[in-house]
This record gives structure tokens, C-alpha cells and sequence, in this order.
């Protein structure tokens, strides 16, 4: 059985299915998901065929860079989503799925550009 996952925005205007498989939490250290998400992004993609958005008239999408756009909630700005143009599948925030999931970290990426107020000492892999 495939099992479903729920997540919304902090206010509920936009939430979203996402049919697993969804893959474990990649957190991202960059200067760009530091600053949106004022620490760093922990996300899982799911596949874009398996995932449906409910209140997408809610949903804003900030085109970050040329390649990759950022998916927030206009009404509460909770920051949701995160996808490349190329990719077949969308990053979503673990912090706005519904719990528990089970998920855990796998990696960090981007470690060079973390801040300098915090450790990563969980021991997972990172890469510069």
C-alpha cells in the first residue's frame, strides 16, 4: 500500500498529497534557503505526478535563480516548495509535512555557506 503524506502552510490556505515513495530529508545550507527560510532547508522531493496542491491560488512562486523557483504562501509566507525547471519532481519542506513521517536526514549540502552560529554534529555527510 502506498502510503500518503499531508503537509499545508502555517495559516491552511495551501496544502498538498504527496503519494510516497518520498525520499529522506536533504538539508541545504546555501545563502539562498538561509535567508528565505531565516536557518536552512530541510526537504524531500516527491515525484510531481504524485503530489497535488490544494489553494494553489495561495501559492506564490519566487524564481530564485534562472534554473529553480522557490514556493511559498502568499497569505502566511510559509516557505512549501522548492523545484528545479528540469527536474520531474518538487522539493517540499519537511517542516510543513504533517507528523510523524518517519523521515530522517541523509546529507547536508552546501555546508561551506552554513552559518556560523550553529554545528552540524548529527553525522550525516556533508559536502561543501
Amino acid at each position: 500500500m502506498t502510503k500518503i503524506y499531508t503537509g499545508s502552510c502555517l495559516c491552511g490556505a495551501v496544502s498538498y498529497r504527496a503519494k510516497g515513495p518520498i525520499s529522506e530529508v536533504v538539508a541545504c545550507h546555501c545563502s539562498q534557503c538561509r535567508k528565505q527560510s531565516g536557518h536552512y532547508y530541510a526537504a524531500t522531493n516527491v515525484d510531481d505526478a504524485q503530489l497535488s496542491v490544494d489553494g494553489s491560488e495561495n501559492l506564490v512562486w519566487y524564481q530564485a535563480s534562472e534554473p529553480a523557483k522557490r514556493g511559498f504562501c502568499g497569505i502566511c509566507g510559509s516557505t512549501m516548495f522548492w523545484k528545479h525547471k528540469d527536474d520531474a519532481f518538487t522539493s517540499v519542506l519537511a517542516g510543513s509535512l504533517d507528523g510523524p513521517t518517519g523521515l530522517k536526514i541523509k546529507k547536508h549540502i552546501f555546508c561551506a555557506n552554513k552559518g556560523d552560529y550553529y554545528e552540524i554534529a548529527d553525522g550525516c555527510p556533508q559536502t561543501p
